[in-house]
C-alpha cells in the first residue's frame, strides 16, 4: 500500500490563490426598470415623447410595443420619430402602468427576473429565450372576447367591485373592468375594493372608496 501525505496547508494555499484569479461575480438587488415615461397632451392627443429611449431599455421592435400599447389603451398610435402619438387624452400612470405589464410579459424572465431575453418564433409560436438561465417559455396571446361576453356598463355614482392591479406614480390604485380603466386613490397593489365612479372621461374612471 502506497501512503500519500497531503499537505493540507499547501492544499488551502492553492486554494486561495485560484480563489483569487477567479473573476469577480457582479451582483445587484436592483429591480430592472425602464425609463420614467414623459407624457405630453397636444389638444386630443396623447405623446409619449420618449418612446424611442424606452424600446431602446427594452430592447424590443418599437412596433410590438406600439401594438401592445393600442390594444391596452383602446386607441390607434403611430410612431414619429422617436415619440409615439396616441389618439385620446391618456394620463402618465396609465401610461406607465401599460409599460410595466409590456415588461413583465415580453421581457423580464420567469426564471431569474432578468431583462436578457430574446423572442424567437417557434412553429408559429412566440417564445421568449431568456440569455441569462436559458429558461425557455412560450408567449400566451390574450384571447380577445367574444361577442357573446357582456359589457359592463361604468356609470358615475354607481359602486362597483374591482381589483387594483397597479400603482400609478402619484401612488393611486388601479383596476380594469372590462374596457374601463379605474383611478382609486388610497387603494394598494392586490386589494379587492368596492369603489364608487366619480367621474368618466373616455375609457378612463376616477373613484373613491365605497363605505
Amino acid at each position: 500500500m502506497i501512503n500519500i501525505e497531503v499537505d493540507y496547508n499547501d492544499y488551502d494555499s492553492l486554494l486561495d490563490r485560484a480563489m483569487e484569479k477567479m473573476p469577480e461575480m457582479e451582483t445587484s438587488d436592483d429591480r430592472f426598470t425602464i425609463p420614467e415615461p414623459k407624457v405630453l397632451q397636444e389638444g386630443k392627443t396623447t405623446i409619449l415623447d420618449n418612446f424611442g429611449n424606452i424600446v431602446d431599455v427594452l430592447n424590443r421592435d418599437p412596433e410590438h410595443v406600439l401594438k401592445y400599447l393600442n390594444r391596452e389603451l383602446g386607441t390607434a398610435g403611430k410612431i414619429e420619430g422617436s415619440r409615439a402619438v396616441f389618439q385620446g387624452r391618456f394620463p402618465k400612470e396609465l401610461i406607465k402602468s401599460n409599460l410595466d405589464s409590456y415588461l413583465n410579459e415580453y421581457v423580464l424572465c420567469t426564471e431569474c427576473g432578468r431583462p436578457d431575453t430574446q423572442l424567437e418564433k417557434v412553429d408559429r409560436v412566440l417564445v421568449m429565450k431568456c440569455l441569462a438561465c436559458g429558461a425557455h417559455r412560450p408567449i400566451k396571446k390574450k384571447k380577445a372576447s367574444s361577442g357573446t361576453t357582456p359589457t359592463v356598463a361604468v356609470e358615475e355614482g354607481k359602486v362597483y367591485d374591482v381589483q387594483i392591479t397597479a400603482v400609478g406614480s402619484k401612488g393611486d390604485g388601479i383596476a380594469k373592468l372590462d374596457k374601463f380603466t379605474i383611478f382609486v386613490p388610497g387603494a394598494a397593489k392586490g386589494q379587492n375594493v368596492k369603489v364608487k365612479i366619480n367621474r368618466i372621461s373616455g375609457n378612463l374612471a376616477f373613484a373613491e372608496k365605497a363605505e
